[in-house]
């Protein structure tokens, strides 16, 4: 096989360990790692011991078998020294003999010895390559039925398979790694997916990106201007600017554009006629989808119409028969301003009565403006008008609760929760989501239960979770929706509570008095000022809940450092403080500040368990973040922890390090294999702190964050601060921040959508 014997070129200038298994010390069936103690039949290797431990990534090593393997010699801390193997094989025969001998062994059913040898007649010394190549071949050997012709090709392909894609990946520059993970997605089918559509290996192979498939297929004549190159390149760019950007589409010219750019090297030019050709040959595939001069994704185009759909059927549709009397209303609320002893202001009072009399509102304002204390009073009043209990226990476990309370995130959940007396849920939950490509239980065919649906945080929620939610909801549901316009768009697709605002076509309400903590708070008084694009004179200035610390970008760190020791000794905790950062690089990024935060707080000790994961070491007391939605754990992305536990690999049944976070008392364990689903969470972005509030906030702003200081970054940061906020770093820099709005200008058309969908429901009418 030609793969074959390239890589035997390549291995005899290589050093090998030949060997075959003493004892599996540990395998891993679902990242294939292995450490195995090999007995050493023959190496090239300066090695005089009999047998030797080797590490890697490899499929389940038999006994009995031997392998060739090819790595290099290291010295671990704790195991001492160690084969860690790049490429291995099993050490198929070379020789007459030895194919006869292997072919008429036990392994292979009613192939005896005169039938082997036939074989190596017909085919030679390459017999066994020849046949994984194409079992055809052996129509050529007399005497062999079609029937044990298939069980020999089936299993040399169950003998040989894993080995021989591994051989052939690397041939294409695949490390075995890698090569496992493709292995894993494709199976047996690995090679000719890989031949047929090596830009499939992109969108299914994590760690894969256009670069490296665009590399695969030109080893296999897929270069230049070839069509399936530049289909190829059309939908991964559209997908990639989408995800990275938060647009919902591309422009038809800037697609071909940005593509041509892509594909174009120095010895070949890609037109844009050619692009523009294949982009329409996409959209009759239904690949993408094109609409006027806008192209895309599929998932994002019907997402972006179905939400305007139902919105629509929500507003036109409307269930809420039962209109109650204003005074009948300024009965209720008064009610409850005695119950609760307050007296709601004129535009909270607008607020509720518009929520109560609409099948959807919008309610927005900045912090501090009294959103949560309208969420109380619409929830509260909607029960008296409508004579409902709140109280959970009076409802039979199959009857729904009137009242949903939802928010994007677990933490945001919790505060809606607590503000309320309600339940409270992500929208993940509310909705049922299993996981991965399961979907959701709710839909239009299996729609929720209820009448009246409160979304908080709704400036979080992406185009499609927007879609999701809506198709759900019943006619008969009323819905508010609650959010900061000023706050960072979703880190998805789309910027669908900003669209809903500035279409104009839902009733709205806009908080603007400062209420929260007292009027004139200084904290939400400097968020209001940077909302208007200016800082208070007094920024610099030590405040009863905030303090400015100038410093720059390389005393970042040591200027944290002495804050955090400093409230430390004044009682406060790791739970307490968060560092908020708008990148991860760098001297004042916060992969930096997590591990110098994390040696302040949770310093490493003797009796302290920790394991290394990737380039971060986790101990128990660690506070983390997690990364992922887990519905089946009841945990979801956002949500902040504490590792409570961690068990090594010799102490439990499925011999793997594990550690055990807990969430607010859910306890979750974590397999070593699954910590890309958090990470530390001492310092965590700006984006990740959304729908959180934390006692104290420190945030520094430098000029080195330059690409990412916005003012309505900036804003989301300090208005997580609930009782003190530090600021450290270049006035310089909080003053470019100021003053440069969001420059992002997502693509989106859902407001025209809603527009136009509504106007054409006029037209009806009419």
């Amino acid at each position: 096989m030609e793969n074959q014997s390239s890589l035997e070129q390549t291995n005899e200038q290589q050093t090998f360990i030949k060997g075959e298994l003493e004892h599996l010390i540990f395998h891993n069936e679902d990242n294939f790692y292995t450490v195995a103690k090999i007995k050493i039949h023959e190496t090239t290797e300066a090695f005089e011991e009999k047998s030797i431990t080797v590490v890697g990534v490899l499929p389940r090593i038999e006994a009995d078998e031997v392998y060739l393997f090819f790595g290099n010699f290291k010295e671990h801390p704790k195991f001492g020294l160690q084969y860690q193997v790049e490429q291995f094989r099993k050490d198929i025969p070379q020789t007459a003999h030895g194919i006869i001998q292997y072919l008429s062994s036990d392994r292979f059913y009613g192939i005896g010895k005169k039938m082997a040898e036939q074989i190596v007649r017909t085919l030679g010394e390459h017999a066994i390559s020849m046949i994984l190549e194409n079992p055809s071949v052996l129509e050529n050997v007399p005497k062999l039925t079609e029937a044990k012709a298939n069980l020999l090709y089936e299993t040399l392909v169950a003998e040989q398979g894993v080995e021989q894609v591994i051989i052939a990946l690397a041939e294409y520059g695949f490390g075995t790694e890698l090569a496992m993970k493709i292995y894993q997605v494709y199976g047996e089918e690995t090679l000719n997916t890989v031949k047929e559509n090596p830009y499939q290996l992109i969108s299914d192979v994590e760690g894969i990106g256009f670069k490296k498939a665009d590399a695969l297929g030109a080893s296999l004549g897929i270069s230049g201007n070839h069509p399936d190159r530049i289909r190829a390149g059309c939908l991964y760019l559209l997908q990639e600017v989408c995800l990275q950007d938060g647009h919902v589409f591309m422009p038809f010219e800037q697609l071909t554009n940005e593509v041509s750019d892509l594909l174009s090297d120095a010895t070949v030019t890609i037109e844009n006629e050619d692009i523009r050709e294949q982009i329409i040959r996409l959209n009759e595939e239904l690949k993408l989808v094109l609409e006027e001069d806008r192209v895309y994704v599929l998932s994002l185009y019907f997402a972006e119409k179905g939400l305007a759909t139902n919105l629509k059927r929500m507003m036109i549709e409307d269930g809420n028969d039962e209109r109650f009397p204003e005074s009948e209303f300024l009965k209720a609320l008064g009610e409850l301003e005695e119950r609760l002893g307050i007296e709601y202001a004129p535009s909270q009072k607008e607020a509720i009565q518009t929520a109560l009399s609409s099948p959807i509102m919008l309610l927005t304002g900045g912090p501090g403006t009294g959103k949560t204390t309208v969420i109380k009073g619409i929830v509260e009043t909607y029960a008296t008008l409508h004579g409902v209990s709140l109280d959970p226990k009076d409802y039979k476990k199959e009857e729904p609760f009137p009242v949903l309370l939802v928010a994007p995130t677990g933490r945001a959940a919790k505060r809606m929760s607590e503000a309320t007396g309600l339940p409270a849920f992500t929208i993940h939950r509310l909705l049922g989501w299993k996981g991965g490509h399961s979907g959701f239980e709710k839909d239009e065919d299996n729609p929720l239960e209820g009448s009246l649906l409160i979304v908080d945080e709704v400036s979080m929620v992406d185009i499609w979770l927007a879609n999701q939610l809506f198709k759900a909801l019943p006619d008969a549901m009323q819905v508010i929706l609650v959010g900061d316009e000023d706050q960072l768009p979703s880190v998805g697709p789309g910027q669908v509570f900003s669209d809903l605002l500035k279409a104009n076509m839902i009733p709205t309400v806009r908080l603007t008095d400062i209420y929260r903590q007292a009027e004139g708070s200084s904290i939400i008084q400097m968020a209001h000022d940077m909302k208007r694009g200016h800082l208070p004179p007094d920024v610099t200035e030590a405040k009863p809940d905030r303090r400015f610390f100038p410093c720059q970008q390389d005393q970042v760190d040591d200027v944290i450092e002495q804050i955090c020791r400093n409230a430390s000794k004044k009682g406060y905790t790791a739970k307490d403080i968060q560092v908020l950062a708008p990148m991860y690089r760098g001297n004042a990024g916060i992969s930096r500040l997590n591990v110098l935060l994390q040696n302040l707080f949770n310093p490493k000790t003797e009796q302290k368990r920790e394991i290394t994961f990737g380039d971060t070491s986790y101990r128990t007391g660690d506070i983390v973040l997690q990364l992922v939605n887990n519905p089946e754990e009841n945990v979801y992305n956002g949500d902040r922890g504490e590792i409570v536990s961690i068990f090594y690999a010799k102490e439990n049944v499925d011999k793997e390090d594990q550690l055990v976070v807990s969430f607010d008392g859910i306890e979750v364990v974590y397999p070593k294999k699954d910590l890309n689903q958090i990470t530390l969470a001492y310092c965590t972005s700006i984006h990740k702190s959304q729908g959180s509030e934390f006692p104290i906030v420190i945030m520094p702003i430098v000029k080195g964050y330059y690409r990412m200081l916005q003012r309505n970054l900036i804003y989301t940061g300090i208005t997580r601060a609930k009782d003190y906020l530090i600021l450290c770093g270049e006035m310089s820099a909080l003053n470019v921040a100021i003053e440069r709005q969001d420059e992002s200008n997502r693509q989106s058309m859902l407001k025209e959508k809603l527009r136009d969908a509504l106007e054409d429901e006029s037209k009806d009418q009419a």
